[in-house]
């Protein structure tokens, strides 16, 4: 018996793992959840393989509208332009399928009749880092050399304040502003309504933050040079739905060149946890945020 204890240990000592039960849980209808410590992510592989859950222990940080296109995360591929509207659905809303095992779980969508693309989303969690971790692939299985760039949208209430590092947010898709202020080595927005679409665009670093209702809320991903994303995209993106509805924070990575057959992956990193902050631009938030990643 000390015998099998001591290699039991060599080996979760040798492979980085954690002695906690399975990550990943099979919830059915086509739902997978994600346990990382109290927070868990469920995911909805009959749905575009859209993120629908976010939650520390029992309250949840994502949009949970019913709305079309208002709800959890989703992803897409950039520039906007090429597709315009609506998203394509063997991104956004078809089915994916799965391979799942303990601790890693692959979606793998259709390829797109129009552009020729396949998208994979693997997610996995860190013990260590408290966080959730999402691979997503894009393949050119066209005929054509292509140029794309990985874009994260994920939705959240209208409530709270949302921060990242920046030095400006420039109205973006013809629509109007948002009314960020620049202080405290931060861009702050605080959340509120209006009767008109707004959006803008940014050059962050790296990093981008959402607080409401006790729960910080911070993604990190690759930071871009500013010559680095899609034609009339940015690194960082925010859009606020009209009235008391829900907003995007959105992310995007470079903009790159794919002949056929090749493939180009990009890793975003989600964390959350409690504060009881106020929900103020402060030092003290942006510090607590920065902590969470890294």
């Amino acid at each position: 018996m000390r015998i099998n204890v001591f290699l039991l240990l060599v080996a979760v000592s040798l492979g980085g793992l954690s002695l906690s039960a399975q990550t990943i849980t099979n919830q059915g209808n086509g739902k997978y959840s994600l346990n990382v410590g109290h927070v868990t992510m469920t995911v909805d592989a009959s749905r575009g393989g859209k993120i629908v859950s976010y939650k520390y222990d029992d309250k949840e940080v994502l949009s949970q509208t019913r709305m079309p296109n208002s709800f959890g995360s989703t992803f897409w591929t950039s520039p906007q332009s090429e597709w315009n509207w609506p998203p394509v659905p063997e991104y956004d809303s078809k089915p994916f399928d799965v391979q799942a095992t303990d601790a890693t779980l692959l979606l793998t969508g259709e390829k797109s009749k129009r552009f020729g693309y396949r998208v994979r989303k693997e997610f996995t969690t860190d013990v260590k880092k408290n966080a959730i971790i999402i691979t997503y692939t894009i393949v050119n299985e066209s005929d054509e050399t292509r140029k794309v760039a990985p874009w994260e949208i994920s939705r959240v209430p209208n409530g709270g304040i949302l921060f990242f590092d920046a030095k400006e947010a420039t109205p973006a898709n013809n629509m109007k502003g948002l009314p960020f202020e620049y202080k405290k080595k931060a861009a702050w927005y605080v959340l509120d309504e209006a009767r008109d679409h707004r959006k803008i665009n940014a050059d962050g670093k790296g990093w981008l933050a959402f607080y409401d209702n006790g729960l910080l809320f911070v993604k990190k991903f690759p930071d871009l040079k500013p010559s680095e994303p899609a034609p009339a995209e940015a690194e960082i993106q925010i859009y606020a739905n009209p009235g008391k509805t829900f907003v995007e924070i959105e992310e995007q990575g470079a903009y790159t060149t794919l002949k056929p057959g090749e493939e180009l992956s990009w890793t975003v990193c989600w964390y959350l946890t409690p504060t009881d902050l106020p929900a103020e631009p402060s030092k003290a938030l942006l510090k607590k945020a920065l902590s969470m990643i890294k």
